[in-house]
């Protein structure tokens, strides 16, 4: 039942990882990316794009850099993440 929500959280978590390495190489590249997050080209592509459409990371010649709308979102993930935690725990079931 939760198998669609699970891998969303780790797509998600793989997103978050490459926003973070741009906004700390940036400008980088696939390549370096790669490397770095020791992930496969398709995936650090698929997640760029994602990032870009979302307007958190905008392409340039030298490579991805993360726009103001990244650091926003910097600010307030750690809120976000515990306010889902806290609507997660009032799904579990019986007694625990």
């Amino acid at each position: 039942m939760l198998e669609k929500m699970r891998h969303e959280v780790e797509l998600l978590s793989r997103h978050m990882a490459v926003l973070r390495t741009v906004a700390l190489h940036q400008p980088i590249g696939i390549n370096k990316l790669s490397e770095i997050l020791d992930l496969p080209f398709h995936r650090i592509r698929y997640s760029l794009r994602v990032l870009e459409q979302m307007g958190y990371i905008r392409a340039s010649h030298a490579g991805a850099m993360a726009t103001g709308r990244a650091e926003e979102l910097f600010t307030t993930i750690d809120r976000d993440i515990d306010d889902l935690i806290i609507l997660l725990k009032g799904v579990r079931g019986p007694g625990t």
